[in-house]
């Protein structure tokens, strides 16, 4: 009896509690729709969003099936591809590395040439100064509407030229963009930028949240690194930098993963 009694009255119970129920998994499915929405553009569908730019589909109608084939060359699939920039002012090039999301080491898959860069070696220190920068810097923004037909902005200043530079006119707006004409930025035509463009719609793609570039004066081996120290022995500012550009330099060429990087209140950095 005390069974036949408890069912009913247990249903009953929780009958009354279903509207709360409801209401929870209602509020459950907000919350995980504002938290997608927040957490920036799921792997996948960030080449959808630049293909609605007219630019962009015509960089993957002129150049995909290159991208796409130099990557498969070496054993990289364009799903999972994560990508390193170096470029190199007296050289005039800009060096692509990629590796699989799962890998460790990069490869080296692409190099452009530099059609145009002012300025000459060291950091850039002031605005209007004409110098391209260099140091440890990072890609933030894809820009299909350009002057220059395709660019991507470096997030110049970074914390060392806002200690080392000057104060309140430091200047901003660097990128590699397309077009052979140079103030500031690394230019590299706009055939090439469309390729280099397509590797970090892809990267972005799969998930790689940031590309990181490092700016070298040169390739700093160890002759030329002596040549330059040598040649700008008075010059503080630029051994500072070249030295912590060279450690970059070796860890990298030695292990094929970028180096950690950390910002020091002096300006200089921290490499390992």
């Amino acid at each position: 009896m005390e069974q036949k009694v408890a069912q009913p009255q247990l249903f009953k119970r929780f009958k009354l509690f279903l509207p709360d129920i409801f209401i929870c998994m209602k509020y459950l499915i907000i919350l995980f729709f504002l938290f997608f929405l927040m957490s920036g553009t799921p792997p996948g569908t960030f080449r959808e969003s630049q293909l609605k730019y007219t630019r962009v589909r015509e960089a993957y109608t002129n150049k995909e099936k290159a991208v796409a084939k130099t990557l498969a060359e070496h054993g990289i699939s364009r799903d999972s591809v994560q990508i390193y920039l170096r470029a190199f002012k007296t050289e005039k090039k800009v060096e692509v590395w990629a590796k699989n999301t799962c890998d460790t080491a990069f490869t080296l898959v692409r190099e452009f040439p530099i059609c145009e860069i002012s300025g000459t070696i060291g950091p850039k220190r002031r605005s209007q100064d004409l110098q391209v920068p260099e140091g440890f810097y990072r890609i933030n923004e894809l820009n299909p509407y350009s002057k220059y037909y395709l660019s991507m902005r470096i997030n110049y200043p970074n914390a060392s030229d806002s200690i080392r530079g000057v104060k309140g006119r430091l200047g901003n707006l660097i990128y590699i963009h397309g077009a052979c004409e140079s103030s500031g930025c690394i230019a590299i035509s706009d055939e090439k930028i469309k390729e280099l463009f397509i590797y970090c719609i892809e990267a972005y793609n799969s998930g790689q949240k940031e590309i990181n570039i490092a700016i070298y004066p040169a390739h700093l081996d160890d002759k030329t690194y002596a040549r330059l120290t040598s040649g700008y022995s008075k010059n503080k500012d630029k051994i500072s930098l070249w030295a912590d550009l060279k450690k970059s330099y070796d860890l990298f060429n030695l292990k094929k993963v970028p180096p950690t990087v950390r910002f020091l209140p002096d300006g200089t950095h921290e490499v390992n």
